[in-house]
C-alpha cells in the first residue's frame, strides 16, 4: 500500500509555474504554432476565404496536390545507431551557391494579397536565415524591392514567357542587374490551369467587393484595413491587373512557346539557369544534354495539370538518369522537415516551399513567415539526429523507404505479326 500524506503548502506552490500573460498576440498566436498546419490554421482563421483558397487551393480536383502530400506521408526511415550527432551540419551549396538549409522559398503569384508585406517579408526572412528567396513574374513587389529586401540574400528569379517576348526579356534583363544569381524558367504553364475553388469564390485580381466578400470580411477587419491602407498591388510585369487569375494568365502565357525560347534566354542570362517544371525523365535528359544549370522536379504545386506525376515518386529515377550532370530539386507537397530530409536522402539537392511559407504570411506577415522557416528548420535538424546523420551529406537512399500506394497498372501489349482473336457471342 502506498503511505498517503496530506500535502504541504509549501510542495504545492512550487507546482505553480504562473506564466506572465503576453499582451503581444502576434507573438502569442505565432507561438502556439509547432507545425506547418497549425499556421494553415492560423492563416484561414485570419485571411478572408477568396485569398486563403488562392493559395491552399490547386486545379480542378485537386488530386496532384493531395496525392503530393500523401507521398510524403508514405514514407518510412531507417535510422543508423551509435553516431555522435551533437553537432548537425544543415548546410549546402545549390545553384553555385551556400544554403544555410536544404531548402528556399518558391515562387508564388500575387502574394501580397495574402498579406499586404507579401514578397519583402519573404525575401527578408528568407535572407535572415541564409536560404534563397525566389521572386515570380507574377508576384506583387518589383525585382527592385526584393533586391533591396534581401541585399545581402540570394534572390532567384521565375521566368514565364509570355506572349509579349520584350516583356520577358526586359524582366531578365532587370532581374540580372539587380544581382539575381539565378533564372528559373518555367515550362508547365502553356495555359492556366483550372482553379475551381477560385471560380466558385469569384476571386480576381484586384478583390472585388460583393455583398459575399463583404459578409466574409466582417470577422477578418485587419486583412482589409491592410489592403485598403498599403500602396496599390504593382506585378512585376502585367501592365493590365483586372479579371480573374485564369484570364490574367491566359491572356499573358504563350501556348506556343518552344525549345528555341529557352535558348534564346539562355543567350540572354548571364548567370545560372533551371528549368521548373520538369515531369518526365526523357525531359531531364534532353535538358541535360541543353546543357541546362538544373532542373526543378515539379507539378507547380498541383496547380495545373491535375493527376498529374508525384515529383518525389519520379525523384529516385530522375536522379538516377540526370544526377551525375546536373543539380536536381523538388517542390510541392512539403509541409514538414522530415519531407525536406526524405527528399534530399533519395538525391534531391534541395527543395523549395511555397504553400508553407505563404501560412506563415498570412499568419503573422513577417514574423509569420520567419516562423514556419523556423519550424521546418527545427524538424530538418530533429530529424538528422534522430536518423542519426551528421550532415546532408551523409543522408543516402538506403534511410528512406517510399511504401507503396499507387502502383502503375500494366497494359498488356501487341505481339508483333499476332493476329487478333475475334470475340464470339460480341
Amino acid at each position: 500500500m502506498v503511505e498517503r500524506q496530506i500535502p504541504r503548502p509549501s510542495e504545492i506552490f512550487e507546482l505553480v509555474q504562473l506564466r506572465r500573460p503576453s499582451l503581444d498576440l502576434k507573438r502569442r498566436r505565432l507561438e502556439s504554432a509547432l507545425t506547418i498546419e497549425d499556421l494553415r490554421r492560423i492563416a484561414k482563421r485570419r485571411t478572408p476565404a477568396a485569398a486563403f483558397d488562392y493559395t491552399d487551393g490547386a486545379a480542378e480536383d485537386e488530386l496532384s496536390l493531395a496525392r503530393a502530400r500523401q507521398a510524403f506521408r508514405d514514407v518510412e526511415l531507417h535510422p543508423a545507431i551509435l553516431n555522435d550527432v551533437t553537432h548537425v551540419d544543415t548546410s549546402t551549396t545549390i545553384f553555385g551557391g551556400p544554403s544555410a538549409m536544404p531548402f528556399g522559398i518558391a515562387p508564388t503569384g500575387f502574394t501580397r494579397l495574402m498579406q499586404t508585406e507579401g514578397e519583402s517579408a519573404g525575401a527578408a526572412a528568407a535572407g535572415a536565415a541564409g536560404i534563397p528567396f525566389t521572386l515570380s513574374t507574377l508576384g506583387t513587389t518589383s525585382i527592385e524591392d526584393v533586391a533591396a529586401a534581401n541585399p545581402g540574400g540570394r534572390n532567384f528569379f521565375q521566368l514565364y514567357v509570355m506572349r509579349q517576348r520584350e516583356t520577358s526579356y526586359n524582366l531578365v534583363e532587370r532581374a540580372a542587374a539587380a544581382g539575381f544569381d539565378t533564372l528559373f524558367f518555367t515550362v508547365d504553364t502553356p495555359v492556366a490551369g483550372a482553379r475551381l475553388r477560385d471560380a466558385r469564390n469569384g476571386f480576381s485580381i484586384p478583390p472585388r467587393l460583393s455583398l459575399r466578400t463583404i459578409a466574409n470580411a466582417v470577422p477578418r477587419p485587419w486583412w482589409w484595413y491592410d489592403f485598403l491602407t498599403t500602396p496599390k498591388l504593382e506585378f512585376a510585369s502585367l501592365s493590365s491587373t483586372g479579371g480573374t487569375v485564369g484570364e490574367l494568365l491566359d491572356s499573358a502565357m504563350d501556348p506556343s512557346i518552344g525549345w528555341h525560347d529557352l535558348e534564346t534566354i539562355r543567350g540572354m542570362w548571364p548567370g545560372r539557369l533551371v528549368v521548373k517544371g520538369v515531369q518526365t525523365v526523357e525531359d531531364a535528359r534532353h535538358l541535360v544534354d541543353l546543357g541546362v544549370d538544373g532542373i526543378v522536379l515539379s507539378n507547380h504545386g498541383g496547380r495545373q495539370l491535375d493527376r498529374a506525376p508525384v515529383p518525389f515518386h519520379l525523384l529516385p529515377e530522375v536522379v538516377r538518369e540526370v544526377g551525375h550532370h546536373t543539380e536536381v530539386a523538388l517542390d510541392t507537397g512539403i509541409m514538414h522537415g522530415a519531407d525536406v530530409v526524405s527528399s534530399i536522402a533519395l538525391g534531391a539537392k534541395f527543395t523549395f516551399i511555397g504553400r508553407a511559407y505563404l501560412y506563415g504570411l498570412m499568419a503573422g506577415g513577417r514574423d509569420g513567415v520567419d516562423r514556419a522557416i523556423a519550424i521546418l528548420s527545427e524538424q530538418i535538424e530533429r530529424t538528422m539526429r534522430l536518423l542519426q546523420v551528421g550532415s546532408l551529406a551523409e543522408l543516402e537512399p538506403r534511410h528512406v523507404t517510399q511504401l507503396q500506394r499507387l502502383v502503375p497498372r500494366e497494359i498488356p501489349r501487341a505481339v508483333p505479326g499476332a493476329v487478333p482473336t475475334e470475340v464470339s457471342g460480341a
